[in-house]
């Protein structure tokens, strides 16, 4: 065919595919597409039906190109957003009158059709005001230097050099540093991996681990950042309760004091936090300044020269006789060893989330999170490495501070310390531990050097002020957050925001009472052990996320190792319990109860965490490790692929499959729906609201719909099809059709022909029949397919009228008799003949069962009069072999009498519709079907070649009325029906008197005669 010259027939640029009209343009659509674009998707409006034949060239086409809204959870203020065309409007015969929903993305808006006065006044309201959002300097950068320069660099960096020297102290530092910078890639890896909101750490390991580990590890780590706001308010307390008593002023005593400060402290700072975040942050920006030109004050006061009184104190300048006395530890007190030390800096080190804990309130937290948390690591570790060569370059470990402790013109030969270089003896407090000054005693040794001591004073408030408040402001967005995902109970309201920002509601109580423990030693060994907890579960979090290969797993930040981060994480457990171990099992010991409780309630959530994904990774690598497993009788299992329909629709059929299968071995609930392929359909087939009704109902097993043209190719499709490697069903479990006669023969036809096709297959099967039915759901006629329309036992399957509209309600949970307690009933077992062994399993399976474990089994076998004793010996000993717990066995030997003959005309009334007549009348306009024609009608000869099997189910019926009627389950071989010589009627008959009028369940078995049950242990 030859094609048009595209400048004179087809203007490609006319099948331009057109964006919705935004609010400022025009009248939007509810979606991308309105209803007439669904057939007129040209530029130019016009339809396909309304060009020639030559304009299809291809172009004409619903295809959108590719949009940020197609993949966005939120809308834009002032547009619609675009939806992308769905599958079924792509490939759908444009001729179709069935038009489908448009597939909608919108999380908001109005529908197509609802009322255009009230899209008229929304497009008329004014943008919402834009909440106050930070780069990465302010936001994260700044707040996370601020938040590490807290009060253990004044009051405490000094003390630290001149317990460990300044060679240990920069291991400490670098110590330090080294793990906050691992757990600052870490979280800069699962920072940039989506879209960051609000809830800081708790957001990224939650979404990350999920909610398990993300919930424990939220609250673990709002409470620590709530012990920081009083570690560092007991530090500003501390520094004004040592300037008051300085100048005469106590109010009650020190103690006393630090905790009366503290409380007016935080609640001065809770005041700030609850303005919002912009009043917040020019706090912050002013705090920062504060501390850069305390910086400033300290290094010009190492350079200029040493007046008599800071000499007096242990400050001689730079001098390199003194670095190297200070470069090595002289350990004093109690704590005096490295991890003391340790314990007593890191809390220093902890800040590094600060800017991640604001995550909602960042411009963009993929950009600023990583840049600005390691640039904070970077210069704050630089810093500290600085002051702690600088203070030990410049003051000796002990000094008195008297002015008279000057030596004469020579040096004594008593004189102790490196003071008497410089002209000073301070042997007397060195010798009876006295010496109030110098860096080993004297915990405002920066102050002291400082050019202008009050700006030391100023750095110390704004250090521990900006820490105290950036940890007042995380841990509410912290728990806020993690409110609002309701994974704990009672803790709801706290999820509950303000203003522009969302700011979370806080208590002040609890921060102020922890002020009250006012003693910094002790507070900062425990926040240690909470701070490394959560590094820990970082580190960890992006180590199992890059394990698990997930292709979510995609974190525009490379400068990350998951080994490095799986290092950091064994490191933090490790320092855990070098430091405090006591501390360190309770802090495991909250995880895991918090664990255990959020795995015992299962909160509804999904997150695409990364255990999902490694939990797909494992039972993928198991199930592809049973490859190289060989079948063994020992390791037989029934894996049931149950026909229930909708499973809501015959709970006794899956409650009996449960009682065997239930922890041991597969079932699979099958569903048919016999109609044409359509969205509705196919939604409907594999919908989530069946796989939520076996959840409800605890029932351990998988759902598969598939769409046929009639109920045994679909059946066939899922004989074949269903399972994974050796994970796949190998019995065949259905209800018995009960409605077969009043129902049309080529149902009944079908009907036997799903077992046939199993049994090809080397299926085993098993056919459940109740007295009262199994079908509850009690479908009307439009929705029933017209081939099994009958009784409420037959499979029923789904027309596409039926349930095509989904809803998020489940279908009732009606109790059946299979989740009964069966007391001291009995299991009527009727072995008749042997199919390797699944008639005696079943039951065996059964009793394990709490509700069937005082039941008894009872064993029928068919026998002769004269040789019933040997016989049931025999039987006994096999099954003793077996090792199945069975010890009541009968044998029956009236199996073989023949049936009443009032029973036998049943039969044959039963049977006589489809009897093929031999003596047609001769006048007939058309002659009489053949068999071949209809292969369910019954001939004579059928009658005669089959008559005997036929008695033995009449017979067999008559025994289990006399034997089983009060029986709890009744569990018999099926019988088979040969191909080609037992019609399906006449087989279905069989199965039908077999089971008749029988007040316990029913159940037929029939293995796949392969040996299930074995007396060898190899």
């Amino acid at each position: 065919m030859e094609l048009p010259v595209g400048s004179d027939s087809v203007h490609l640029a006319a099948y331009r595919p057109r964006p919705p009209l935004s609010v400022a343009n025009g009248k939007a659509t509810s979606g991308g597409y309105d209803e007439s674009g669904y057939y007129k998707c040209y530029g130019d409006g016009s339809s396909v039906t309304s060009r020639g034949s030559d304009a299809l060239t291809g172009y004409e086409t619903l295809d959108a190109p590719p949009h940020y809204d197609f993949y966005a959870n939120t809308e834009v203020w002032g547009r619609r957003r675009r939806s992308r065309p769905s599958l079924y409007q792509l490939h759908a015969n444009p001729e179709d009158d069935s038009k489908p929903p448009l597939y909608e993305e919108t999380t908001g808006g109005q529908m197509e059709g609802g009322d255009s006065s009230e899209e008229d006044e929304e497009e008329q309201k004014e943008p919402p005001p834009e909440p106050t959002r930070f780069g990465w300097v302010q936001g994260v950068m700044i707040r996370c230097m601020l938040n590490i320069w807290g009060v253990i660099l004044y009051l405490r960096l000094t003390w630290i050099t001149a317990q460990a020297g300044i060679g240990l102290t920069w291991v400490i530092i670098l110590l330090s540093s080294f793990i906050t910078g691992i757990t600052g890639l870490s979280t800069s890896a699962i920072a940039t991996n989506g879209k960051v909101k609000g809830g800081g750490t708790y957001f990224l390991i939650s979404r990350s681990l999920g909610p398990e580990l993300g919930g424990s590890i939220g609250l673990i780590f709002a409470f620590a950042n709530a012990v920081a706001v009083a570690m560092h308010t007991v530090g500003f307390a501390e520094t004004v309760s040592d300037l008051m008593r300085e100048n005469g002023v106590v109010m009650v005593d020190r103690t006393n004091d630090i905790r009366i400060i503290g409380i007016i402290t935080v609640t001065c700072l809770l005041g700030v936090s609850m303005a919002g975040m912009a009043w917040e942050s020019k706090a912050q920006v002013l705090f920062f300044l504060v501390i850069m030109v305390s910086f400033a004050s300290y290094i010009v006061g190492t350079i200029l020269p040493a007046s008599p009184e800071k000499q007096a104190k242990g400050f001689f300048s730079y001098k390199a006789d003194i670095f190297a006395e200070n470069f090595l530890p002289s350990w004093r007190g109690p704590e005096g060893n490295f991890f003391g030390m340790f314990s007593i800096f890191f809390p220093s080190a902890t800040g590094i989330l600060a800017g991640a804990n604001i995550s909602g309130d960042l411009k963009n937290p993929t950009v600023a999170i990583p840049r600005g948390t390691l640039m904070a690591i970077f210069w704050t570790t630089m810093s500290y490495i600085i002051i702690c060569a600088t203070i030990g370059s410049c003051v000796v470990r002990d000094a008195s501070g008297l002015l008279n402790d000057t030596l004469s013109l020579s040096p004594s030969e008593d004189c102790v310390g490196l003071a008497c270089q410089y002209g000073w003896d301070f042997t007397e407090c060195i010798n009876n531990n006295t010496c109030t000054y110098g860096i080993s005693n004297y915990y405002q040794s920066m102050s002291m050097v400082s050019a202008l001591a009050p700006l030391i004073t100023a750095g110390i408030f704004g250090a521990t002020l900006s820490s105290a408040l950036a940890c007042l402001v995380s841990a509410p967005k912290v728990f806020q957050c993690l409110c609002k995902d309701k994974l704990y109970p009672l803790i709801g309201f706290f999820g509950k925001g303000y203003g522009k920002n969302d700011e979370p509601t806080s208590d002040p109580s609890e921060w102020k009472w922890e002020c009250l423990l006012a003693e910094l030693n002790t507070i900062a060994p425990i926040i240690s052990n909470f701070f490394l907890c959560s590094y820990t579960l970082i580190n960890f979090s992006c180590f199992h996320a890059s394990i698990t290969n997930s292709p979510g797993w995609r974190p525009s930040f490379r400068f990350y190792s998951k080994w490095l981060s799986l290092l950091g994480a064994v490191c933090c457990v490790v320092i855990m319990f070098l430091l405090t171990w006591w501390a360190a099992l309770i802090a495991f010991g909250v995880v895991f109860l918090l664990l255990g409780y959020t795995l015992y309630k299962k909160p509804a959530v999904n997150w695409g965490s990364s255990v999902q994904a490694s939990s797909y990774n494992i039972a993928l690598n198991q199930c592809v490790g049973l490859n190289h497993v060989e079948d063994h009788v020992k390791n037989y299992r029934p894996q049931c692929l149950v026909l229930t329909g909708p499973p809501s629709s015959r709970p006794a059929l899956v409650d009996l499959v449960s009682c065997f299968t239930k922890s041991l071995s597969l079932m699979m609930c099958a569903n048919v729906i016999t109609t044409g392929p359509s969205p509705s359909v196919v939604e409907n087939a594999s919908s989530e609201s069946h796989i939520a009704w076996l959840n409800k109902r605890k029932l351990k097993s998988f759902y598969r719909g598939v769409v046929a043209t009639e109920l045994r190719s679909g059946v066939n499709m899922l004989l074949q099809g269903a399972g994974l490697g050796r994970i796949k069903p190998n019995v065949l479990l259905m209800g018995f059709k009960r409605d077969w006669r009043s129902d049309t023969p080529q149902a009944a036809h079908s009907y036997i022909g799903i077992l046939h096709d199993a049994f090809d297959l080397q299926y085993g099967v098993c056919v459940l029949r109740m007295r009262e039915g199994l079908d509850v759901s009690h479908p009307s006629q439009s929705h029933v397919n017209a081939a099994f329309d009958g009784g409420p036992e037959s499979i029923t399957t789904i027309s596409a009228a039926h349930r095509i509209t989904t809803s998020t309600t489940l279908e009732p949970q009606p109790s059946t008799v299979f989740q009964k307690k069966q007391g001291k009933s009995t299991i009527d077992v009727y072995w008749l003949s042997d199919d390797g062994g699944l008639t005696l399993l079943l039951p065996y399976l059964l009793t394990r069962r709490k509700r069937w474990a005082k039941c008894k089994v009872r064993v029928f076998v068919g026998g002769e009069t004269d040789k019933k004793e040997e016989q049931k010996e025999e039987v006994l000993a096999l099954i003793k072999k077996f090792r199945l717990g069975f010890h009541d066995v009968e044998v029956l030997p009236d199996i073989y009498q023949n049936p009443k003959p009032e029973n036998v005309h049943q039969f044959e009334n039963m049977v006589g519709r489809f009897r093929l007549d031999t003596n047609p009348k001769q006048d007939s306009d058309s002659g009489p079907p053949t068999q071949q024609e209809e292969p369910w009608m019954i001939t004579e000869q059928d009658l005669e070649r089959n008559k005997a099997k036929s008695l033995r189910q009449i017979r067999l019926n008559e025994v289990l009325q006399d034997y089983s009627r009060e029986a709890a389950l009744i569990i018999i071989t099926m019988p088979v029906g040969r191909r080609g010589a037992c019609p399906s009627t006449l087989y279905l008959a069989w199965l039908d008197f077999l089971s008749r009028d029988l007040r316990p369940p029913v159940l037929l078995v029939r293995g796949n005669q392969e040996n299930v049950l074995t007396f060898y242990c190899q």
